[in-house]
């Protein structure tokens, strides 16, 4: 009876040693965070005021010269997405003709996607590479749906809000709100590989009646 009760003991050591890394893979997988380079435009997807924040704190530090803000009314937060962040960011000092909006209501990160795509393809001057921000944890999802709306012809860079600016850790488990993010996204990211890689006629009609942000 000593053996197993030795390895139960050293299979608990073992699981307590490895679950804080393991736990860290699950949530790093997720944040997509790429080496900046100056582009053309920043976009911002309609979300938290941190998110337009640190967009604010890249068009500061010389990463564009023009902010893209989407969005209309959001019955979560209670604001105009795109004329919130405009306004927040003239507060903050930033110029309104270095602003774009599109004040289209927001369903979904993909249709987030399109709005950026169109507004590339009606910018009087060419656009052609563009950063995105967003929470880390939105991060992978975001390159994927982006990266299919827009092509390869345009350079794409994912610039999350780093996590000290953010009202939740990366320590995601520990965190009831950073609980739910990491479990939405895994959802979101299989949801959305159905509904917009492996679906067609009905079965993607029916998939659309639950698009969600």
């Amino acid at each position: 009876m000593a053996i197993p009760v030795v390895a139960l003991i050293l299979a608990g050591v073992v699981l307590f040693l490895i679950h804080e890394p393991v736990l860290f893979f699950i949530g790093d997988f997720l944040v997509v965070k790429d080496k900046l380079q100056p582009v053309d435009v920043i976009h911002v997807i309609a979300g938290p005021d941190y998110r337009t924040d640190y967009a604010i704190q890249l068009y500061k530090e010389g990463y564009a010269k023009q902010i893209f803000f989407t969005g209309g009314w959001c019955s979560k937060h209670k604001v105009n997405h795109s004329e919130h962040g405009k306004e927040r960011a003239i507060e903050q000092g930033v110029p309104s003709e270095a602003i774009a909006i599109d004040g289209t209501e927001i369903t979904t990160t993909y249709s987030e996607a399109v709005r950026l795509k169109e507004s590339i393809t009606e910018s009087p001057i060419p656009i052609h590479s563009v950063i995105v921000v967003s929470d880390p944890y939105h991060m992978r999802r975001a390159r994927w749906t982006y990266r299919k709306v827009l092509g390869d012809q345009i350079i794409l860079q994912m610039a999350p809000v780093p996590f000290e600016q953010l009202p939740y850790p990366n320590r995601w488990w520990t965190n009831w709100e950073s609980r739910n993010i990491v479990r939405d996204e895994y959802v979101k990211t299989v949801f959305y590989f159905a509904r917009y890689q492996f679906s067609w006629g009905p079965l993607r009609d029916w998939l659309a009646t639950f698009d969600k942000y």
